[in-house]
């Protein structure tokens, strides 16, 4: 029975008054963590209509095509943008490699966002479907959200030009940013760009480390802690006026900045810190592995030791911890190749390039505790068994 409801005679019908939002955007972030928490910017809902942001190189005549969750920071405020703006944007319900160089034929996209994942997977198609579209229409290709391979940039490179090569490094709470062109990449490889505002570099007592030292990133915005953001669900990190995203990296002696991994994602073995972004990076560029993922693991003489995770191409045959070993030595350091490895079916990241990283290492951690051991990958450890 639907019971019908009067309104109530008392109430004003007049038309509500304009409000404006006092904040424009609230995402919700925590992936990597595990630990959820609700980032509010402190924008009025009118900024987002002001002028083009060509800080990210969007022209109001751009065609966009953005094909990541809109639920992700970058997706919601680009594509909101773009639309203000005037841009013709095109959203995608799920990415796909092959309809993504589809889509760029069909409505000549001139402005194009992905992440790491994304370039993967297109990247990894075979040569004959990549030869098939016309991408001539690409005036910007703008990556962010994740680290990306050096391997999987140079190629991007090379198969587009330079010039239209774009990352960004920056984080929801818009404490500072860096915006790196492909040429300015070969110049300096591995860097993210140059920091946009006051950037220092403190190791874990808070002193200021110099040029080529890693250390946490850490940024002074002018309107000082808490001006650009405020949490929902967690404490923002500061230290004396100055906060941090909890990534990890240095500066070169001309200003540009380089990433190493989250500080929570740091694996201290045997008192040297390791870095799982650099492994995952090294076995990335292996011809059988699509994606990686690298925790620590308890070991009683070191402490932790690096354990990798790999998810394979499709079609392509696991890789023997011999070949493994000796194409990670090529790539790194000794005390840097993982103890042990394992072959997963499930993807690692999502659509976005995001890891659950706390997720995966504390599986790991309940299954050694219940007695599973996993392959060995270094032939020291091998003999050993």
């Amino acid at each position: 029975m639907i019971q019908q409801i009067k309104p109530d005679p008392s109430l004003s019908d007049a038309p509500l008054p304009e409000t404006i939002a006092k904040a424009w955007k609230a995402i919700t972030s925590g992936g990597s963590t595990g630990r959820p928490k609700v980032i509010v910017d402190a924008g009025a809902s009118t900024s987002v209509v002001i002028q083009p942001d060509r800080l990210l190189k969007i022209e109001p005549d751009d065609i966009m095509l953005h094909p990541a969750p809109i639920y992700h920071n970058a997706t919601f405020a680009q594509t909101n943008w773009g639309l203000c703006w005037g841009a013709h944007v095109i959203e995608v319900a799920k990415f796909d490699a092959l309809e993504w160089l589809k889509l760029v034929e069909r409505y000549k996209v001139r402005w194009a966002y992905l992440v790491p994942t994304m370039m993967s997977r297109i990247w990894n198609l075979p040569e004959e479907e990549k030869a098939k579209y016309d991408l001539s229409s690409l005036r910007v290709v703008m990556h962010m959200a994740a680290p990306c391979p050096p391997w999987l940039k140079q190629a991007w490179i090379d198969w587009l030009g330079p010039e239209k090569i774009w990352e960004v490094y920056a984080g929801t709470e818009a404490l500072g940013g860096t915006l790196l062109s492909g040429q300015e990449w070969l110049d300096h490889p591995g860097a993210v760009g140059k920091p946009r505002g006051e950037t220092k570099i403190f190791n874990e007592d808070g002193v200021e480390l110099p040029v080529g030292e890693v250390g946490e990133i850490f940024f002074r915005t002018p309107g000082g802690p808490g001006s650009t953001y405020r949490y929902i669900g967690a404490e923002m990190r500061q230290r004396d006026g100055w906060e941090t995203l909890g990534d990890m990296g240095r500066l070169d002696a001309d200003g540009y900045l380089y990433l190493a991994d989250r500080r929570t994602d740091m694996i201290v073995t045997g008192g040297a810190n390791v870095f799982p972004a650099e492994i995952e990076s090294a076995l990335e560029a292996h011809p059988a592995v699509a994606t990686s993922a690298v925790v620590g693991l308890p070991h009683a003489d070191f402490g932790r030791v690096p354990h990798a995770i790999v998810s394979l191409r499709p079609g392509a045959q696991p890789p023997t911890a011999d070949s493994l070993e000796a194409f990670l030595a090529e790539r790194l350091a000794r005390y840097k190749l993982p103890y042990t490895f394992e072959i997963s079916e499930e993807p690692l990241r999502d659509d976005a390039g995001k890891m659950r990283r706390t997720a995966l290492r504390d599986e790991r951690e309940a299954r050694v505790a219940a007695g599973e051991t996993f392959l060995p990958l270094r032939a020291s450890q091998r003999g050993a068994a």
